[in-house]
């Protein structure tokens, strides 16, 4: 029983090191110019048996579980941030990359792969499913902060949030191939109709349900909020994968519908999702860096096959899909230059070459040491690039600044009330006018202005300028009008 205890103390010593660890990476990560989620594998693999010893661990299905749940919960935080607006903007493109892209590119790794790895044609197009879709974790760990141009940015992220349903259904499709004696090719492309059909409309429904439910309910405790906005990101997950349709495009359909919403409690669900993606984050490229056994993986044939495959996937793949899935879609040359550049592969890759190590398949862990050593070289080469790419290519918009305050935005349950954010620009009515020539609702109160982060304490002839953080008491009841006031011309709202 002493044993037991001992075990478990040094357990949670471990999950609060490793996660010390990841955290103080991410500071250092950006002085260093390389994306965080290198130096979290990193960490996994240093702490593991094959590094210091610390943790030995080679359990695929439980890397395949925590990878889906942490892709589950990083999604719905990447979905949250996205405005409808962005989406509409790039949808054309960004659904091109993500369907018709990842199919090309799938199937130039694979010709590369039949011939580099000595497989069959079936096996080769396994690795480039495997490997065929940019990484919704990646991409938004890279970009976030970034002043790339917007429309770029965007396709970036809505491909990325989108092409996982195809990448899973090409793996396994093939998986299928090589195990079933009479597959029935019929099915198979009636099934990727399904998962992406059936999971779009469980996005949308389990979206608004989620809202209606966030909005109507009235907890105890404003903390619950967030937990209970997570819930319906894994309903829609579990829900749309157990009747065999597209889980991970259902969540991020989802949160886009419930972070688009008028919520009440809005600043407490993303904040606490966005630190929770980050906790996932860690926990999953630390456990895929822990399944890694660097001995098996830094060999010469393991890293000249990689080499030469994450060569083929940067520099002819991604380009060709890029350019062959957004012709006639409003890019200039430079832009899919750099849409092609940007193509990070992350942890979606590496989960998947779990699949086939799972299966039991002849070359299963040639495959995923080499996936790991092209998800190395994307994210070394590709992500540490990314924005001096950008300014290279002239493509880098208004340098995107966080407000550097620290007043607390909240609700009030108990009072029925909440503290809300909003940000004045332009196009905003409000702007230029006198807080007592503007017609508030009533139950609304200015609280706070920042103004080039310092606090001003308004009053009735504090003049709205561009740029100002207005902080405003509203109850409930007079939300939706305060909204219309604020929104009459202008979409871009920061708390709403």
């Amino acid at each position: 029983m002493e044993e037991q205890f001992l075990n478990s103390d040094y357990f949670i010593m471990a999950v609060a090191l490793l996660l010390i660890i990841g955290v103080l990476t991410t500071k250092f990560s950006t002085r260093l110019g390389v994306p965080a989620l290198v130096l979290f594998i990193a960490v996994g693999m240093i702490t593991g048996s094959d590094g210091l010893g610390f943790i030995y661990f080679d359990d695929a299905k439980i890397t395949q579980l925590i990878g889906v749940l942490a892709l589950v919960i990083i999604l719905f935080e990447g979905g949250l941030q996205t405005k409808l607006s962005t989406v509409r903007s790039v949808a054309k493109p960004s659904l091109s990359l993500a369907t018709i892209g990842v199919l090309i590119t799938t199937t130039v790794v694979a010709i590369a792969a039949k011939y580099i790895l000595g497989v069959t044609w079936v096996e080769g197009f396994l690795f480039g499913s495997i490997v065929g879709s940019t990484d919704a974790a990646a991409v938004f760990a890279v970009l976030k902060g970034q002043n790339v141009r917007k429309k770029l940015g965007s396709t970036l992220e809505v491909e990325s949030g989108t092409n996982d349903p195809m990448a899973v259904f090409l793996t396994i499709s093939f998986i299928e191939l090589l195990t079933i004696d009479n597959p029935l090719y019929y099915l198979l492309i009636g099934s990727f109709f399904w998962q992406m059909g059936f999971g779009l409309v469980m996005g949308i429904f389990i979206g608004r349900l989620g809202s209606y439910a966030i909005n109507q309910i009235n907890l105890d405790s404003s903390g619950l909020y967030p937990v209970f906005s997570l819930a319906f990101a894994l309903l829609a997950y579990s829900v749309t994968d157990l009747v065999g349709a597209s889980g991970l495009l259902a969540v991020y359909v989802a949160a886009m519908v419930i972070g688009n919403s008028d919520l009440t409690y809005r600043h407490s669900i993303f904040k606490f999702n966005e630190g929770f993606a980050w906790m996932m984050q860690i926990v999953m490229f630390v456990i895929l860096g822990l399944l890694v056994f660097p001995t098996q993986l830094f060999t010469f044939d393991v890293v000249v096959k990689g080499l030469l495959l994450s060569a083929i996937l940067i520099v002819i793949a991604r380009p060709i899909a890029v350019f062959l899935s957004t012709i006639k879609m409003g890019f200039e040359y430079k832009e899919k230059i750099f849409l092609s550049w940007a193509g990070l592969r992350g942890a979606v890759p590496i989960v998947l070459a779990t699949f086939p190590l799972i299966s039991g398949l002849e070359n299963s862990q040639v495959f995923f040491n080499i996936v790991f050593f092209v998800v190395l070289t994307s994210a070394l080469i590709q992500g540490s690039t990314i924005s001096r790419f950008a300014e290279k290519l002239d493509l880098t918009g208004p340098k995107k600044v966080e407000p550097q305050h620290s007043l607390e935005l909240v609700s009030i349950g108990k009072a029925n009330a909440e503290i809300m954010e909003f940000q004045v620009n332009e196009e905003t009515t409000i702007t230029g006018k006198k807080l007592a020539d503007i017609d508030f609702p009533k139950d609304v109160l200015i609280s706070a202005i920042i103004r080039e982060d310092e606090l001003i304490a308004p009053s009735g002839e504090t003049e709205i300028k561009v740029g100002d953080i207005l902080n405003i008491l509203v109850s409930r009841k007079s939300k939706r009008e305060l909204n219309r006031l604020l929104l009459e011309r202008e979409n871009n709202v920061e708390g709403f």
